[in-house]
């Protein structure tokens, strides 16, 4: 927790309440970064209070300024709609919107009560009552007053500030929570409550994720690390949690398992006596595998690795269809080779050297000799080996591996 505001707590042990939390439609995909805001959502309804998920189609079109150095492009109305509809396909995987239980989730979209409110009638009855010097004093304000902001990113917090008024007066929404770059938002809205209510509200903000280098939490090499299983396979996100860092496993696991805590420090104790296993990444990336995607997805990755980095066999390997073998084989090396060459048959080591895969048939002849090459999981021992079509993965594709994990696709067309 970064920031609370006095009497949250009591607030939620005292009763049911609802809360909220607000996703930008910036892309049709939530990301990893937005994780922990979804768990945040997701503990609130576990412990038997009401979430609220807003998306902003009425605020994506002005584009948040918290954390930004520069502003955004803005986005016309029909990709902010498309945007929310695919935020909202995915906040259905973590959050229960179906059941009749009191504390069901309920999904909202500011665009919905903005659209017909006109800017006259916003600035009388809600410009009014927060002061130029309150607004001036948010750190989102205070970070751009020298590359400057344009009105339409200042009013921001404004019309945040006001939908927490909205919810508070039409859903009876107590609390909004956040990531801790929107606490200047979100007590706009508090303090809007208070002024023209008096009534009173409560806020609740995390800190930021970031590394241990002190770098932003949710990219790859590659860029986002989305929770769209068509911008980031679930092999790749498997991936993703495999890798983390050492220094990072064990924040990364307090902040998103929901194993208990005790099951939690006692794996991260094991990891640290024996972190060359890399336990913790295993078990955490499984748990979020299994929680954005699914547990056939997992295995599916499981399998997937063990294809690469493991001893899986050529079966493994043509079990798989083109659209898994290409997910998985994403990033590694390709070369091109002619499948009317590799009717008449081709000799491997011309096929190597030709295809730049090696410098020259004596470079992979000595890599055959010394047992360090294998072609679709099967290791060479013959340097004559005539490759045929048979050859070929989906009727396509040649896996070629130097060593214990260094490998070239070959397409042949």
């Amino acid at each position: 927790m970064q920031d609370i505001i006095p009497g949250t707590e009591e607030q939620l042990n005292k009763e049911m309440t609802a809360g909220y939390i607000g996703f930008d439609p910036t892309s049709d995909s939530l990301h990893v970064g937005n994780l922990l805001p979804i768990t945040l959502l997701m503990r609130l309804q576990q412990a038997g209070h009401k979430p609220y998920a807003l998306v902003g189609g009425a605020t994506g079109m002005i584009g948040d300024p918290s954390g930004k150095s520069q502003e955004r492009n803005l986005l016309d109305i029909e990709t902010i709609n498309n945007n929310c509809e695919g935020i909202r396909k995915q906040l259905a995987k973590f959050l229960d919107f179906s059941s009749s239980a009191p504390n069901a989730a309920i999904l909202v979209n500011n665009y919905d009560w903005f659209k017909n409110y006109s800017f006259l009638d916003f600035i009388r009855e809600a410009g009014k009552h927060i002061s130029i010097n309150y607004m001036l004093a948010k750190d989102s304000v205070q970070k751009r007053l020298e590359t400057g902001m344009s009105f339409t990113e200042f009013t921001y917090q404004l019309i945040q500030g006001y939908d927490f008024y909205y919810l508070y007066n039409h859903h009876n929404i107590k609390l909004q929570m956040g990531g801790a770059d929107q606490w200047g938002n979100i007590v706009t809205g508090t303090e809007l409550i208070r002024k023209k209510d008096g009534g009173e509200a409560f806020a609740m903000t995390c800190p930021l994720i970031t590394k241990s280098d002190g770098s932003k939490f949710g990219k790859s090499e590659s860029g986002n690390v989305w929770l769209d299983p068509e911008k980031t396979s679930p092999y790749q996100f498997y991936q993703f949690w495999l890798k983390l860092p050492d220094a990072d496993a064990g924040k990364m696991a307090l902040t998103f398992s929901f194993r208990q805590v005790a099951e939690i420090k006692a794996l991260i104790s094991e990891h640290e006596t024996a972190p060359h296993l890399r336990k913790l990444q295993k078990v955490l990336a499984e748990e979020l595998t299994v929680l954005v995607h699914s547990a056939e997805d997992l295995a599916f990755a499981q399998k997937a690795s063990e294809i690469l980095f493991g001893q899986a066999t050529i079966e493994a390997l043509r079990s798989l269809n083109e659209r898994q073998l290409l997910e998985v084989m994403e990033g590694v090396p390709q070369v091109n080779g002619s499948k009317e060459a590799l009717e008449s048959g081709i000799d491997i080591l011309t096929f190597l050297a030709e295809s730049g895969v090696f410098a020259s048939k004596g470079e992979a002849r000595k890599m055959i000799q010394n047992g360090g090459l294998s072609i679709n999981k099967e290791k060479v021992t013959l340097i004559d080996l005539c490759l045929i079509p048979a050859h070929l993965l989906s009727e396509r594709y040649l896996l070629i591996q130097k060593g214990k994990s260094n490998y070239t696709l070959a397409i042949f067309e």
